[in-house]
This record gives structure tokens, C-alpha cells and sequence, in this order.
């Protein structure tokens, strides 16, 4: 028998939203360098230019919301390393021992909890100004802490300005792809256990399900980041004035990825479950019951194919799933122990149908990233 092997999906064409968005960040934080390296040296006539710059990098982030945050928390660690550097300057000089001293403290202010992310700002400011000899200097004093604030400015503005990015699709992409991986390992098992299937055959379907779990963790870090993202951004906030006619989906509507998540990832669950059944029973010497093994097929290979689409009506399969285990009971030679494990089966499956209805209810949150174009990512 050929190994199973999940069919891939096919490429779109051009380049991915994730591409295109890691491609902006890049000219966005070029472009925020450069015009604060500009204004510090022929606005604001810095000598340490490069102050600006740098804290403008530290304020580029994928989301407006994380631009606000870590910019605010940039800008308030390179003060403390600004004033930390002028207090030692005075006080001890420039030399390697009160750079040791100022690195010293710097590094425990770092700890701080609402600046932790951004602590180690404090440390290298601290090298930057004792290191350029101006760190005891009041007039420069001021102007540092210009340079500071204008670099996080800018990097906020040009973050804010220049296509900020919205993560709907991706988070889409990722739901599209759980499906369908779900759906490809339920049409396999259809295919084989209308026939026969190896213990070997069941171990692939479990290790494909373990790996859906693991793509799950990036799928909710895809999702959280699609939630930030739409947070603090204009763009999120124009399209939510447009009308229904201009394409545009209400956020409320796009809020579902959570959830949409949560019931893939129990669906995940079931499926795992109902091929570590699969895998034990096909160890064990006992016959299967013929028209449970042709109805049963039929039922996976159709909510596969429900699965890789949510638009199916599912509903048809419940009953069924409902009819062939009425069938089933008390027929005669029927073996008492088949029971578990056909019950465990028809359970195992009847879960499916129902995460797989639930996501098609939430259709509106996966067709929000399907409707975007790439010029939105």
C-alpha cells in the first residue's frame, strides 16, 4: 500500500501576506531610520545622531498597537539610560570603572517589570553616551533626551502611516489549513478501512494528527497577533466604515478566531482519538461487522469531505451516524465486544461532525481573511 500522504495546498500566486508584511516591516524601519538619522542631524543639529535612529528600530513593530507599547517603553528606558549616564558622568567621570558602575545599575533598572521588555534600552544608551565623552554635559543633557523621544515619534508615525498591517489572512490561511489536513487524514482512513489497513497505516494518521496540534500553537500565535493588529490601526478603523456593499466585514464579525481555533483543536483531539482506536484494533484478532465497516467508511469519507469544505451540511451525517447505530443495536451476531469499539468509533465521529458544523456557523471570521487582498497584508 502507498504511504498516506496529506495532498499540499496549492501555492497562491505572488508572494504570501506573510512575506509581503516581513518585506514592509523591513522598508518601514529603513525609512524610519533614516528620516530620524535626517531630523536629529538637520533639524535638531545632534551631535550623537544616531540616538534617534536607533531607538526609531526599537519602535518598528509588526502591529501599531506594539509600536504604542514598546515604543513607550523604549523611550522611558533610554531616559533612564540618558539620566543615568549623566548622573555618573558628573558625579565619577568617564572611564571604564563608571562605565562598569553605570552598566551596573542599568541592568537592575532593566528588571523593572513594566519596562522589562525593553530594559536592556537602558544599558546601551548608557555606552552610547559615556562611551561619546558627553555624559556630564547639561545642555547635551537635554538634547539627548530630544533625540530619544523624536526617534520613538517618528517610528510610531511611520509605523502608523504606511500600511499597518492587518493578520486576517494569515489567521485564515491557518484555519484553511487545519481543515484541510483534517479532512485529507479522514478521507484516508475511508479509503483503507473500506478494504484493510496495517497497523503502520494507523500510526501515520496519529502522527499527522500530533502534528496538527503542533502547527496549532502557531495558529494561536497567528491569531492573537491578528487580534493586536486591529488594535490602534487606522486602516482597521476605515474599513469598518465602509459599507457591506464595498466589501468590508465588520470586526465583530472577524472576532471568531479564537473560537474557531478552540473547536479545531478538540476536533484535532477526536481524530487522534479515533486513530489510536484504529490503530489498536487493527492488532486484534476479531472480524469486523460488514455493514458497519461499509456504512462507517462512507460516513468518514463524507465528513473528510465536509471538513476540507464548511459550507457541506453536515447535518445529514448526524443522522446517519444516528441511523447506523440504531441499526446496529441488538442485531443479531453481533458480537457484545464489538460494542466498545464501534461505539468509541460512531463518538469519535459524531464529535467531528459537530466541531465541523460549528466552524461553518463561524464562516463569516475565515471569509474576512479569504475576501482581503494582498495590498491589504
Amino acid at each position: 500500500m502507498r504511504p498516506f500522504r496529506p495532498r499540499e495546498m496549492p501555492r497562491p500566486r505572488g508572494l504570501r501576506p506573510e512575506t509581503v508584511t516581513d518585506l514592509l516591516q523591513i522598508v518601514k524601519s529603513v525609512l524610519a531610520a533614516g528620516f530620524a538619522w535626517w531630523l536629529a542631524a538637520e533639524v535638531l543639529h545632534s551631535t550623537m545622531p544616531f540616538l534617534a535612529p536607533w531607538v526609531a528600530l526599537l519602535t518598528v513593530y509588526p502591529t501599531v498597537f506594539e509600536s504604542f507599547r514598546r515604543g513607550a517603553q523604549s523611550t522611558v528606558a533610554s531616559w533612564l539610560g540618558v539620566a543615568l549616564s549623566f548622573v555618573v558622568g558628573a558625579a565619577l567621570g568617564t572611564s571604564v570603572w563608571t562605565l562598569a558602575i553605570a552598566l551596573l545599575v542599568a541592568l537592575a533598572l532593566a528588571r523593572i517589570r513594566w519596562i522589562r521588555e525593553e530594559g536592556i534600552a537602558i544599558a546601551t544608551t548608557v555606552i552610547f553616551v559615556l562611551g561619546a565623552g558627553s555624559a556630564g554635559d547639561v545642555g547635551l543633557l537635554t538634547d539627548r533626551i530630544l533625540e530619544v523621544a523624536l526617534g520613538a515619534l517618528v517610528g510610531i508615525v511611520v509605523n502608523l502611516l504606511l500600511i499597518p498591517p492587518l493578520r486576517d489572512r494569515q489567521a485564515a490561511r491557518y484555519v484553511d489549513s487545519v481543515n484541510r489536513r483534517m479532512g485529507e487524514v479522514l478521507i484516508s482512513m475511508a479509503d483503507e478501512f473500506r478494504t484493510s489497513w496495517e497497523t503502520d497505516r494507523a500510526q501515520e494518521w496519529l502522527e499527522e494528527t500530533e502534528s496538527m496540534s503542533s502547527d496549532l500553537a502557531s495558529a494561536w500565535s497567528t491569531v492573537r497577533t491578528a487580534h493586536e493588529s486591529r488594535r490602534a490601526n487606522p486602516r482597521n478603523r476605515l474599513r469598518s466604515q465602509r459599507s457591506p456593499e464595498d466589501g468590508a466585514v465588520p470586526p465583530e464579525d472577524r472576532s471568531g478566531y479564537e473560537q474557531i481555533l478552540a473547536r479545531i483543536d478538540e476536533g484535532v483531539s477526536h481524530l487522534r482519538h479515533m486513530a489510536r482506536t484504529l490503530r489498536e484494533a487493527s492488532g486484534a484478532e476479531r472480524p469486523w461487522d460488514q455493514k458497519f465497516r461499509e456504512e462507517w467508511a462512507d460516513l468518514v469519507g463524507d465528513t473528510g469531505q465536509s471538513v476540507a469544505d464548511p459550507d457541506a451540511d453536515v447535518a445529514p451525517i448526524l443522522d446517519r451516524i444516528d441511523a447506523l447505530a440504531d441499526a446496529l443495536t441488538g442485531r443479531e451476531g453481533l458480537r457484545s465486544t464489538s460494542w466498545p469499539l464501534y461505539g468509541s468509533l460512531l463518538t469519535s465521529l459524531r464529535h467531528i461532525v459537530v466541531v465541523v458544523d460549528d466552524v461553518a456557523t463561524a464562516r463569516e471570521a475565515r471569509e474576512a481573511g479569504r475576501s482581503r487582498t494582498g495590498a491589504e497584508e
